[in-house]
């Protein structure tokens, strides 16, 4: 008897746990995870990959050593049809019985004038090496062009990417001025947001700490400003109805993301901005057979987007692993997928950070804690103790 195939693409939190959770079901199925990379790399560290404090080595995870029974394909999704059930990908043409759509986000550049060709993104890990290597690049130039915005940096957000960034740099500057023969008081940083304070996801209280935290590491945060255009040399803001320029030769746009490009545009499925409708067991309205995780989800009765965090994301792969299992072994699926918020850390520094954990407020070195905990909490689901004890935090003082 032919065996069911089931297709994954995309290789982020929400795919990779599918996979791994219908191995570990032992499923009498034919599984393939697609991803355009062979390895996976945690979203939430790619902050300290663009800093250089994480190496890219330590920072990749690859999928063949951890999917056993899985095939893996590296190649890229470039077409969805699913009245033909099939994935055109950049090799190759997938047929399958079963899709789960996991492919992740883009950054949302809110069509704004000069994004696109003069900031970085974090939005993979090449992009944060990217980052890193031009942040190396401007700190050594200097000696040369004596270009005071070479050592000026603009982050545009303030939610958790664009403030962990900012962190982790402002707390880099110490190390770099000593290699690099630089003063500290030249190096500038300026974090750019349109709410009127930062972490708006948090109590009002929690993100004053967390402002406080960076104005005592020299960071100047901007906010109630819009960005109007992104240029070579920094940015034009609308601030109390008056514009005015921000210079700085390295620009981070981390405002917000959306979908998946391959959803929005050739997926031949209804979507809202590369995200698709799906119902409360995360299938799509519109194919029985089609499932959709994490950024690419619009999810329950009120049309809302899901947010792009690791934690629901994994959540939502663990569901459909074992939806997918129990329908294969014929049993009656009653349970509707329910988000488990257990809290969310935003790191200020590898030794500090805020956040909320079982709806309680927590700062300092704790949180930071909290924040590895979370971390190698991830790496223990998907590899053991090999895996977690390899690639893990556990840093928790500073080596200074």
């Amino acid at each position: 008897m032919k065996k069911t195939r089931i297709l994954i693409i995309g290789g982020g939190y929400g795919g990779l746990k599918s996979a791994l959770t219908l191995q570990k079901r032992h499923v009498d199925a034919e599984v393939t995870l697609i991803s355009k990379h062979d390895y996976h790399y945690q979203t939430t560290l790619l902050h300290k990959v663009a800093i250089g404090t994480l190496s890219e080595r330590k920072a990749k995870i690859y999928y063949r050593p951890l999917l056993k029974s899985v095939r893996f394909i590296k190649d890229k999704a470039m077409e969805i049809c699913p009245e033909e059930n099939k994935v055109i990908g950049k090799l190759d043409t997938y047929h399958y019985d079963i899709l789960v759509i996991a492919l992740g986000f883009k950054p949302d550049l809110c069509g704004i004038k000069g994004v696109q060709e003069h900031a970085y993104k974090l939005s993979s890990l090449n992009a944060a090496l990217r980052l890193c290597r031009n942040i190396e690049w401007k700190f050594k130039d200097y000696h040369v062009t004596k270009d005071k915005n070479n050592l000026s940096f603009i982050v545009c957000g303030t939610g958790f990417t664009g403030i962990e960034f900012t962190a982790e740099l402002a707390h880099d500057i110490k190390r770099v001025c000593a290699i690099y023969g630089l003063n500290k008081e030249d190096i500038k940083i300026t974090c750019v947001g349109r709410s009127s304070r930062i972490l708006p996801v948090f109590e009002e209280k929690l993100s004053q700490v967390a402002e406080r935290k960076l104005r005592d590491l020299g960071v100047e945060i901007v906010n109630n400003a819009s960005v109007e255009e992104c240029q070579e040399d920094g940015i034009i803001i609308t601030r109390n109805g008056k514009q005015e320029k921000i210079f700085g030769n390295t620009i981070l746009w981390s405002t917000g993301v959306k979908g998946n490009d391959t959803v929005e545009y050739y997926s031949k499925m209804e979507s809202k901005k590369g995200r698709i409708k799906v119902d409360s067991q995360l299938k799509n309205t519109n194919y029985d057979n089609v499932y959709v995780v994490g950024d690419c989800a619009i999810f329950g009765e009120k049309d809302a987007i899901c947010a792009p965090t690791a934690q629901i994301a994994s959540q939502m792969g663990e569901y459909i692993g074992n939806l997918l299992a129990d329908k294969l072994e014929g049993k009656e699926i009653k349970k509707d997928f329910h988000f488990i918020n257990r809290g969310s850390i935003c790191s200020i520094g590898h030794l500090d950070a805020v956040g909320i954990v079982f709806k309680k407020n927590i700062s300092g070195k704790f949180a930071a804690f909290m924040k590895n905990v979370v971390e190698n909490r991830w790496l223990f689901g998907i590899g053991g103790l090999k895996m977690m004890l390899k690639k893990g935090q556990f840093r928790y003082r500073s080596s200074d």
